[in-house]
């Protein structure tokens, strides 16, 4: 099973604690109230269409916080694609906090494989040309979940948070050059990378004179993108050394995907990976014992 995954454990125990609360507050369950609470019972999740599973721990961590007498069973690893019909886990345990348990559960089940598996076409189309990434275009409080299952799906993450990197784009660039702002950015943060957005073929080139580690290529269609790496590919091999990683962005969509993974770029990043992703049928069918 790949750890890498699934999102921080820290997060996952505070969304599902936030979504009870949400559920649940101020009384619980009424309706379950009503159930015999020594009632047993088995459930099945159920894929209903075909798609990419994430959000398994999220599922687990609502069912246990509920009532640690409920109980998974996966038949699915997050990463693994589905077809429709197929049983994702089995459940057991007290039939009346199960259904307690169920809508939030699938809830985060159905969202984050929704996710993995938009991100999971998105890669089937770049077919190893192009490496797919996401933004930070996400839900607030969700980030860490909904790019774990960007990852589920096969494409990688962008920079997790304002943190992880610098990234200079045309609003960080008033009363600074390309280099000058490069130079500063190696001078306080050693060791960061470092990411320039370029919208013209001379910002391009000044951002690999720079020594910029990746350059975001902006707004540019597929044969724009061929000259740009072709010059980018000449200036390093006339400086005999590795250029910065080519990233296109802005207004890419899956139907154009194709045209962008043969440009010869090495990422694409789309923000629908995450903001435009739909959910992903999944049902709970609970069956209570009849013992």
């Amino acid at each position: 099973m790949r750890h890498d995954l699934h999102p921080p454990v820290a997060d996952i125990r505070f969304l599902v604690e936030r979504a009870l609360a949400e559920d649940l507050t101020p009384f619980g369950d009424l309706t379950s109230s009503l159930l015999d609470p020594n009632l047993q019972a088995t459930a099945e999740f159920n894929s209903r269409e075909a798609g990419t599973l994430a959000g398994t721990r999220c599922a687990e961590e609502t069912f246990k916080a509920v009532d640690p007498l409920l109980s998974i069973q996966w038949h699915k690893n997050d990463g693994d694609r589905l077809a429709a019909g197929d049983v994702i886990g089995v459940a057991t345990g007290p039939f009346a906090t199960m259904l307690t348990a169920e809508r939030t559960a699938l809830n985060f089940l159905s969202h984050l494989s929704g996710i993995a598996s938009n991100a999971g076409r998105w890669v089937d189309v770049a077919a190893g040309r192009v490496t797919v990434w996401d933004t930070r275009k996400t839900t607030p409080g969700y980030r860490s979940l909904q790019k774990a299952a960007v990852r589920a799906g096969g494409a990688a993450n962008h920079r997790g948070n304002l943190s992880d990197w610098l990234m200079l784009k045309d609003n960080h660039l008033v009363g600074l050059s390309i280099t000058e702002a490069v130079e500063r950015a190696r001078e306080l943060w050693p060791g960061r990378t470092i990411h320039v957005e370029a919208d013209r073929e001379d910002q391009m080139m000044e951002a690999l004179n720079a020594g910029a580690d990746i350059i975001l290529l902006d707004n540019f269609d597929p044969p724009q993108l061929v000259e740009l790496v072709a010059a980018a590919d000449a200036w390093a091999a006339e400086n005999g050394t590795t250029r910065a990683l080519l990233e296109a962005s802005g207004g890419i969509t899956l139907d154009k995907l194709d045209g962008y993974a043969a440009s010869g770029v090495d990422l694409v990043s789309s923000g629908s990976l995450t903001n435009s992703a739909p959910v992903l049928d999944i049902g709970l069918d609970v069956v209570p014992d009849q013992s």
